[in-house]
């Protein structure tokens, strides 16, 4: 039941471009495509975990004045690792994200998680908040893409589903059309999580009469 928890707070109440709006500069590069947005949410979740369990193991010998620049060589190997694994087997993956893989070292995602919970829980913890957050913010990250990739391009994966026919709709493939389609997410979101507020209260008056 603790597993689902932490595991959930990422996927929902605390989601990091829904609910805590971090890391978003890189979310909104990389959304103009369907697999832009998975291969992105797949390698920052690969560097979180593994950052997060390493930290979580030898959190009591980090001496705290020297915690950032480690933590920050941490992220940065598993970085590597991945960007290595994308140019090696992923070559188009690799070359359409750009820096963005290389700069997931700098991401407030993980540098957050690895400071304000990987830095103090013990293993069995993190390894649910880092694949809660990490899918989390895959799943935002896909949805996105979906949305901007099929009215921009009427394809999905580089599939066309709308047709010959279609006329792209180019706003949505431009950094305008990320913004407004996150600004949806977000509403719709918040609409959600207000109704469902809401619901409970009721339940509680009703429960209390």
């Amino acid at each position: 039941m603790k597993f689902w928890k932490i595991f959930s707070n990422g996927l929902i109440n605390e989601n990091p471009l829904l609910v805590l709006m971090i890391g978003l500069c890189s979310s909104l590069a990389v959304t103009t495509s369907v697999a832009n947005g998975i291969g992105m949410g797949l390698s920052m979740t690969f560097v979180l975990l593994m950052s997060e369990i390493v930290i979580s193991l030898f959190r009591k010998l980090i001496p705290s004045s020297v915690r950032i620049p480690i933590f920050i060589i941490v992220i940065a190997a598993f970085t590597t690792i991945i960007d290595y694994v994308l140019q090696a087997y992923f070559p188009d993956l690799s070359a359409s994200m750009g820096l963005f893989i290389p700069l997931i070292v700098v991401n407030c995602i993980i540098m957050g998680r690895v400071e304000a919970f990987a830095s103090q829980q013990p293993i069995i913890n993190v390894i649910p908040d880092a694949l809660g957050m990490g899918l989390g913010y895959t799943w935002v990250l896909a949805a996105i893409s979906l949305v901007r990739e099929l009215l921009g391009n009427g394809s999905i994966l580089g599939f066309n589903v709308l047709g010959s026919g279609y006329t792209p709709i180019l706003f949505f493939a431009l950094p305008p059309g990320g913004f407004l389609v996150f600004a949806l997410f977000i509403s719709l979101g918040l609409f959600l999580k207000s109704r469902v507020s809401s619901n409970t209260v009721n339940r509680d008056k009703a429960g209390c009469c």
